[in-house]
């Protein structure tokens, strides 16, 4: 999983219950792997991935009903975001429809799911 390890099952953190959590991971690793050839396509993409799954972390760990929703409202938008810079790409020719396909499913999963947790 380079670099990817499960977590921990001594000390468990809240995030590692949420199943939003480990599809964000998902995402995120197809990211990696995607042949994003536009380096600031790629970044962004990145960047987004790690944002969503970041803030689905800080959402589990926030103890009031508005602070969890604000964290996972911010999730969802990086995980919209990770979707549409593999769109970008492959529009200007620097991604396979491949690697389209499985990072705007991923990433349409995850925004469904946390959603769900904001309402």
């Amino acid at each position: 999983m380079g670099g990817m390890t499960a977590p921990h099952s001594r000390s468990p953190l809240p995030h590692h219950s949420l199943h939003v959590f480990h599809v964000a991971r998902e995402l995120l690793l197809c990211v990696r792997d995607a042949q994003i050839r536009d380096a600031k396509l790629r970044d962004e993409a990145t960047r987004a991935a790690k944002g969503t799954c970041l803030n689905i972390a800080e959402g589990a760990a926030r103890v009031t009903r508005a602070d969890k929703a604000r964290a996972y409202a911010i999730a969802r938008g990086e995980a919209a975001e990770t979707g549409a810079a593999i769109e970008i790409a492959v529009l200007v020719g620097a991604a396979s429809p491949e690697d389209e396909a499985k990072i705007v499913t991923l990433a349409s999963r995850v925004v469904a799911m946390l959603t769900r947790l904001i309402r």
